[in-house]
């Protein structure tokens, strides 16, 4: 598999529970997203060999580099899930989620509640880095819990023996709707030698740019950006304002078509639903289609629908 170029200018595709599964990857891929990230795994739940969390894991055809997200908290279960990733063929790196907010991770002092503790978070990733044969190690991480404290956070993870970052500019008392503070990426950048992905709110070509120039890191990360606008990496990669969006109905088909492909029909339509209502924001009656495809289960028929509204 290849190495990292980093001295590029980078987009990867955030890791983003419920959305960044296997067909959706393949789309941002085709579109030129370098790096792709599954959705967070729970080490418990892969150290229990559950079917759901193996078949999350699945890489897609064309992801060259594919990293795999875990989210834990006691090391000896960590390390025996990075035994278990090490069997797996075709993952390039293994990366610790430091960000999520979500209580019920954090109430297993896990995700950003690994920021309360950064001997502990630094002990996870030097296991990691010890057991994993995988070439990349890396973090996910906020700027801070409640306060915050992105060159500390940093710093830790550097020294701790991670290849790169990837920076939320929130606390995680910030949750998903304060306001975004590149400026504390930025910083994080200046005092760390290992590259750094800035993330948050980059949903535009436009946004991207000016994060890109303003932190001067070496990636962006995009999660919720991306999707219904998979074509945001395309923009990055060849540096163009407007996309031709003629050919959005051809997406949406072969996206649908991985989705059943992946999870069976009736399950791929009802997970697919999610996605026809990002793709359809900026089209007329959108909120019509979406209530009309709430309550199609028939693949033929939601086909149908898709030939109809985009067009």
């Amino acid at each position: 598999m290849p190495n990292i170029n980093f001295s590029q200018s980078l987009v990867a595709l955030a890791p983003l529970a419920g959305f960044t599964d296997l067909p959706f990857r393949y789309i941002c891929k085709k579109f030129g997203v370098d790096i792709t990230f599954s959705e967070m795994i729970s080490v418990n739940a892969l150290i229990r060999d559950s079917k759901k969390t193996f078949h999350m894991l699945k890489r897609a055809s064309n992801e060259d580099i594919y990293i795999v997200q875990i989210a834990g908290s006691d090391i000896n279960n960590i390390i025996e899930a990075v035994k278990i990733l090490n069997d797996i063929e075709g993952i390039s790196g293994i990366d610790l989620n430091c960000g999520c907010p979500v209580p019920k991770v954090v109430a297993q002092d896990a995700g950003s509640s690994l920021l309360k503790d950064l001997p502990h978070m630094a002990k996870i990733i030097e296991a990691i880095k010890k057991h994993s044969a995988k070439r990349y190690t890396s973090v996910k991480t906020r700027i801070g819990f409640s306060e915050k404290t992105p060159e500390i956070i940093a710093k830790k993870i550097e020294e701790a023996g991670a290849d790169f970052i990837s920076i939320h500019g929130r606390t995680r008392s910030g949750g998903y709707k304060a306001e975004i503070d590149y400026d504390a990426i930025k910083r994080a950048k200046e005092c760390v030698k290992i590259p750094v992905f800035a993330n948050g709110d980059i949903t535009t070509y436009e946004k991207a740019l000016e994060i890109r120039n303003f932190t001067k890191c070496e990636g962006l990360m995009i999660g919720r950006g991306a999707v219904g606008n998979p074509w945001i990496f395309y923009q990055l990669k060849h540096n163009q304002k407007n996309v031709d969006k003629s050919f959005i109905k051809l997406i949406v088909l072969e996206h649908l078509q991985l989705m059943i492909e992946f999870y069976g029909d009736k399950m791929g339509v009802i997970l697919f639903r999610k996605h026809l209502h990002a793709y359809s924001k900026s089209f007329p009656q959108a909120a019509m289609f979406r209530h009309k495809v709430n309550t199609i289960l028939d693949t033929n028929e939601i086909q149908k629908e898709i030939e109809r509204f985009f067009i």
